[in-house]
């Protein structure tokens, strides 16, 4: 199945992921009974990343995500504050070596879960009505990895942060009642927008500036969410913007793929944190 294969199926979305894998009754329990694990992993690294201030390995972050949590809402916008501080507790909890769920990987694990649990606590939307939006989200991440690997290192952080944000824009538009159409739209532009985007770990470890990157994106997929809820449509058809999404990350240099030789993290300070962390 293809993103614009999926945009035409009536209903859910996530039913045509499913009903695309060919599943008998016992393997598609199996399937949801897994969602519903990774749920719960999800929502149980949200919990421990808001509650540490614990610093990881490397000193560089580990408090973020607790700070932000427990700060005045100055712009009185709780959706905001909350969808960041899930997705950078998520990060910080791997960035401490604790266990989250990749999502779809781990430099990018916490973008669907602070925008689809941000949003439903929010809302105040029981987790029993996540785990079909999760199963979308899956099934948007297996289209794009058909056509380009899910990883900085292949395609800079646009495979990863990108392919999380379109992820999770889709999970969120259906979760508030979009049609395929416009799950498959708010994937789209989501991931239309983060295209050019370079993986560059200071020191190579996936915190600076993973962990907040990952609060941004979790907020630009929610905003996909809603440009798609209120009608709006990418122009260019989602499969061709997968296409040049993999064709950017063919383009990139090494020093800008998970290298950390490039971009902020060849700035003199990433330098030399790079070279203290080394000693």
């Amino acid at each position: 199945m293809t993103l614009d294969d999926l945009a035409k199926a009536t209903g859910r979305a996530s039913d045509a992921v499913i009903a695309d894998q060919g599943l008998d009754d016992a393997e598609r329990a199996a399937l949801l009974a897994g969602m519903r694990e990774r749920l719960r992993e999800m929502r149980d690294s949200i919990e421990r990343g808001l509650a540490s201030d614990a610093p990881s390995r490397t000193g560089m972050v580990g408090w973020n995500a607790k700070g932000l949590w427990q700060a005045e809402d100055l712009l009185g916008a709780p959706l905001l504050k909350r969808v960041q501080a899930y997705a950078m507790a998520v990060n910080e909890e791997n960035a401490r070596m604790g266990r989250i769920v990749a999502a779809p990987t781990a430099g990018s694990a916490g973008t669907v879960p602070g925008a689809l649990l941000g949003v439903a606590d929010h809302l105040g939307i029981d987790d029993d009505r996540l785990v079909a939006p999760l199963v979308l989200a899956a099934g948007i991440g297996e289209v794009i990895s058909q056509t380009m690997f899910i990883a900085g290192s292949t395609g800079g952080c646009q495979a990863e942060i990108g392919s999380s944000a379109a992820m999770a824009a889709a999970a969120v538009t259906e979760l508030l009642g979009g049609g395929a159409d416009a799950c498959v739209h708010a994937a789209a532009m989501a991931l239309m927008n983060t295209i050019g985007l370079v993986c560059d770990p200071v020191g190579g470890y996936v915190e600076v500036p993973c962990v907040s990157r990952n609060a941004f994106f979790a907020v630009h997929a929610v905003s996909s969410a809603q440009l798609a809820l209120a009608g709006l449509t990418s122009v260019i058809p989602p499969d061709e913007v997968i296409q040049a999404m993999a064709s950017v990350g063919r383009m990139l240099p090494p020093e800008l793929r998970e290298t950390g030789e490039g971009g902020i993290a060849d700035t003199p300070t990433g330098r030399r944190i790079a070279l203290e962390m080394a000693r």
